[in-house]
């Protein structure tokens, strides 16, 4: 048996597109992050899945809203999806943090794990919940496809650690995950797999 998973960021906000870490905040879409949910749901209606999962984030949720309603499905939350919470910089810019602490921004910089943002959550516990989140929903959905929508940073840790990369790897590896995109993850016994990575569902991505 195998699970089909379709990674999705949700889609933009007023404080991404600034350039500040959301993280734990709940922070709403922009015009541009609905327009970019809607095209979710355009690629949702040509693309059936079975389910979908969300963090419990208005912006997550919102932006799998218009999936859920093209597909006629209800959508399950999984606390653990949430973004991972950046203590100090929430709501910043890692440019005003450098500005504040040089050095702390320049550790981060050479390796977000070890050093992550004071009163920051453990990145490599980050990355344990979510992995093990996903795990949860493959095992419930045997053979199906599956649209999870979830938050950058969180979905960069969790595709190191499914894919054998070194976690400290995960702003380099992936430096960012599109807005609304989708990326492709098959889940075979205890075997993963990347079937593609960052797809935009429309011009907005």
């Amino acid at each position: 048996m195998s699970t089909t998973l379709l990674l999705a960021r949700h889609g933009q906000t007023v404080w991404h597109a600034e350039n500040r870490y959301a993280g734990v905040s709940d922070v709403a879409l922009t015009d541009t992050g609905r327009a970019q949910a809607e095209a979710l749901g355009h690629w949702a209606a040509d693309h059936p899945v079975d389910a979908i999962w969300t963090s419990p984030l208005s912006r997550a949720v919102r932006t799998a809203a218009p999936a859920a309603r093209a597909l006629n499905l209800i959508p399950h939350t999984e606390p653990a999806l949430i973004e991972c919470d950046f203590g100090v910089v929430e709501g910043r810019t890692l440019a005003e943090f450098e500005a504040e602490n040089p050095e702390a921004a320049q550790a981060f910089r050479a390796d977000p794990v070890s050093n992550p943002f004071p009163e920051a959550e453990d990145p490599t516990a980050a990355a344990t919940r979510g992995t093990a989140a996903l795990h949860r929903i493959a095992a419930a959905h045997p053979d199906q496809r599956v649209l999870v929508v979830a938050h950058n940073s969180l979905l960069r840790l969790v595709l190191c650690r499914l894919l054998g990369i070194p976690l400290s790897e995960y702003r380099r590896v992936f430096p960012r995950l599109r807005n609304a995109a989708v990326s492709e993850l098959q889940l075979q016994g205890g075997t993963v797999a990347l079937l593609s990575l960052n797809v935009p569902c429309g011009s907005e991505s």
